[in-house]
């Protein structure tokens, strides 16, 4: 008779243990991922309101007063798609020419 040699293998328990600590370890990363999507969002739209400001201050020197937004559009200097942060934070223009975040704005000037 023929001697059936025993296979080695993983068994179901080591499997799930397996499983349990991959499902740990992605549980532990997500957090850290979306913190850092925040992160890049936040500095994303800091560097563009830089842009933005950068812009008014060329509108400013072309035409001696600061523009609104839809002034930077219909001139050029923004294009249509350009009109809020990467991030969709909506942006404006104050009357002495610094821009800023409307959610910003609005809270500081409810305060008045």
């Amino acid at each position: 008779m023929k001697r059936i040699k025993q296979q080695h293998g993983f068994t179901l328990i080591e499997m799930l243990i397996v499983l349990l600590i991959i499902s740990i370890l992605i549980l532990i990363t997500i957090p850290n991922v979306t913190k850092h999507f925040a992160t890049v969002d936040e500095k994303g739209c800091k560097a563009y309101i830089s842009m933005v400001q950068g812009q008014v201050e060329a509108y400013r020197v072309d035409f001696m007063e600061y523009p609104t937004i839809e002034d930077l559009v219909a001139k050029g200097y923004l294009k249509k798609n350009e009109t809020t942060c990467p991030n969709k934070e909506e942006i404006m223009i104050t009357n002495d020419g610094e821009v800023r975040l409307a959610k910003t704005s609005s809270d500081t000037s409810s305060g008045s």
